[in-house]
C-alpha cells in the first residue's frame, strides 16, 4: 500500500525564513568536507551569526578542555581549560569557528594572561556582546597554576562586570569537568 505524500505546502513566510537561514549557513565553514586547521594565531577564522533573540538576556557558555599554547620564553607547551561565558547582543559566535580559533593558539607563544585577554578582546571585536568573561585554568608548570580572568561589559552590564570581577576567585565561574561528561 502506498503512503500518501503530505501535500501541505510551506507558507511564503516559512519559505522566506528557510531561504534566509540557508544563505546564512552557506557563509560558515561549518559542515565543509575539508577543514583547514590554522598553524598560527588566527582571529580571522572567527565567525558570527545573528542572535535570533536579541531582546532576551541569556548566558552562553563554552568550555574548551584542550586549549594549548606555547610559553614565549621556553617554547614549552602550556595546557588549559578555557571557559567563555557571555550574554549576546545582536551577534553570537559560531562554535566551529571558535574551536578553530582556539586551536590556532597551539603554536602561539604568549603568556597565559595575554592569551586569555586576547581571546576576550577578539570575541568582543567579533560580537560586541552585552557581557563576556574568559577564564583560563592552566595546568601547573614549575609548581605554579595560573588562572587568568578577563571580562568586558557594555554600559548596561557594567555593574555585572564589576561585581563578577571583584568577586572572582579560581573555580568560582567555571565548573568541575565531571559535570561536563
Amino acid at each position: 500500500m502506498k503512503k500518501s505524500k503530505n501535500t501541505a505546502s510551506k507558507s511564503p513566510r516559512q519559505g522566506q525564513k528557510s531561504e534566509t537561514r540557508k544563505a546564512e549557513l552557506k557563509s560558515f565553514s561549518l559542515g565543509e568536507s575539508h577543514t583547514d586547521y590554522p598553524t598560527t594565531y588566527s582571529p580571522e577564522v572567527l565567525e558570527a551569526f545573528d542572535n535570533k533573540n536579541p531582546g532576551k538576556t541569556a548566558w552562553t557558555t563554552f568550555v574548551c578542555t584542550e586549549f594549548t599554547s606555547l610559553c614565549p620564553k621556553t617554547s614549552q607547551p602550556d595546557f588549559a581549560k578555557i571557559f567563555i561565558n557571555y550574554i549576546a547582543d545582536k551577534k553570537m559566535v559560531e562554535s566551529k569557528s571558535l574551536k578553530l580559533y582556539l586551536f590556532s593558539f597551539r603554536n602561539h607563544g604568549d603568556f597565559h594572561e595575554d592569551c586569555v585577554q586576547k581571546i576576550c578582546d577578539d570575541l568582543v571585536k567579533l560580537m560586541n556582546p552585552h557581557y563576556i568573561e574568559v577564564i583560563g585554568e592552566f595546568t601547573p608548570r614549575g609548581g605554579i597554576a595560573i588562572f587568568p580572568f578577563a571580562s568586558y561589559g557594555s554600559k548596561k552590564f557594567e555593574k555585572l562586570k564589576d561585581e563578577r570581577f571583584m568577586n572572582y576567585a579560581p573555580g568560582k565561574y567555571s565548573m568541575e569537568l565531571s559535570k561536563l561528561y
